[in-house]
């Protein structure tokens, strides 16, 4: 099967933790390369951020991104990059005229709409489209409100991807909810989870030694709505009861302005919050960290912690049983469906760092139980979680979809060969 990718902004290449990246990139590199191990052919298309990168880079074999011009060559902000997807489908809609896809899959609302756009062109012979959110407008908006700095047209824009495209691939029964709402078809919604790679996410292997103090980690971008300000604000609160040896490590950063060396406005923020609360000491930002590093840091930490304000589904407590390390996460999105609370991790209300304090609390006063649901964490990865678990299901949908579309034509083609013997 040749399968086109779509992710305008999200390019598979691109270093997890930097700006506007995260587990989009991540999914979509996965996931491509979870489809060629099963012997299909993956073009991932994306827009160009750079004039000096090539147009064709391989991912590995079976996958090739290309890079597609489509506004400035450099990087702008996604919620900017509406104005140029009329260019980002014309590059699409050539790609395929060349070198048809039998399938295509976009990933977020407006790599949709560029992919929409380009497959209409060959009419009722084009490819289905598949489409997967990511993240959707309206939740985004209901959290943050004014402070969304979506477009505006997003609202009008979003519920028709979600209608046009022949499915729409949920990642957990919590996004299936709020695609009814923005009137998608339930028949055509499917669901295929996030995955994660168990073979660099192993809870065995390098890790330094645990130090006397009970440690956790805080893992994605530096932005409000991921919650790391509840994390800190529970360190402050089980300092405020006199326990002071848990210490809270943080990886990522947040968006800097381009040109900008010094730190960035969300760590700054958190910085000054952890001073205020007298755990400067206690709190360590480590900054972007390359992904090979990233599960020796789990392993070493003897908690992940996760609080977003809402999240679709949700990476990083994947990776976090994966290496064996138990997860306190908030009860939102698809967090909700991954960890299984007091089997695998400890789920609290959202925006809630009383209940966090606590969950640090209980972890760290029952190691045994806390390396229960790291054993219990890791089997359950095993079990659901596999990229090539998640790319059997993936593939099954893809048939599905073209098993309609073929069933579509054949009816379009009869009518029309009807209509001509009349």
């Amino acid at each position: 099967m040749k399968i086109a990718m779509v992710s305008e902004h999200a390019n598979p290449l691109a270093t997890p933790g930097s700006v506007d990246a995260g587990g989009q990139n991540v999914h979509v590199a996965a996931l491509s390369r979870a489809l060629a191990e099963r012997g299909h052919r993956v073009t991932v298309f994306t827009r160009r951020d750079d004039p000096t990168t090539p147009t064709r880079v391989p991912l590995c074999p079976g996958v090739e991104v290309v890079h597609l011009t489509a506004g400035p060559q450099r990087h702008v902000p996604k919620d900017d990059l509406l104005p140029h997807l009329p260019a980002l489908s014309a590059g699409l809609a050539a790609a395929w005229r060349f070198d048809r896809p039998d399938v295509v899959h976009s990933h977020f609302w407006m790599s949709g709409i560029a992919a929409l756009d380009a497959a209409a062109e060959r009419g009722t012979g084009h490819p289905p489209v598949l489409h997967t959110f990511h993240a959707l407008g309206s939740v985004k908006r209901r959290y943050q409100g004014a402070a969304d700095t979506s477009p505006a047209e997003r609202a009008r824009l979003e519920p028709l991807v979600g209608q046009r495209a022949a499915t729409v691939i949920a990642t957990c029964p919590d996004e299936v909810a709020e695609l009814r709402l923005l009137g998608v078809p339930e028949d055509r919604i499917e669901i295929a989870p996030c995955g994660v790679d168990l073979g660099m996410f192993q809870n065995t292997g390098r890790a330094a030694a645990r130090g006397a103090t009970f440690r956790v980690l805080s893992l994605g971008r530096l932005v409000p709505r991921k919650g790391v300000d509840i994390a800190i604000r529970a360190v402050g609160l089980l300092h405020e009861q006199g326990i002071d040896d848990v210490e809270l490590h943080i990886v990522g950063t947040g968006d800097a302005p381009a040109g900008e060396s010094g730190p960035d406005a969300e760590t700054v923020r958190l910085t000054a919050l952890a001073e205020s609360l007298g755990v400067s000491d206690q709190v360590r930002f480590l900054g972007r960290v390359p992904r090979d590093d990233v599960p020796a840091l789990i392993r070493e930490a003897d908690a992940v912690v996760c609080t977003p304000w809402y999240e679709p589904f949700g990476i990083v407590p994947l990776e976090s049983m994966a290496c064996g390390t138990p997860v306190v996460a908030a009860n939102v999105g698809g967090l909700g469906d991954t960890v299984v609370d007091g089997v695998t991790g400890l789920l609290v209300p959202p925006q809630d760092a009383p209940a966090v304090a606590d969950a640090f609390a209980r972890l760290r006063a029952d190691p045994a139980f806390a390396a229960t649901l790291g054993a219990a964490g890791r089997m359950r990865v095993e079990a659901r979680y596999s990229w090539e678990r998640v790319a059997a299901r993936t593939e099954r949908i893809y048939e599905r979809a073209l098993q309609h579309t073929r069933q579509r034509t054949d009816r379009a083609s009869s009518a029309q060969f009807a209509e001509a013997a009349l």
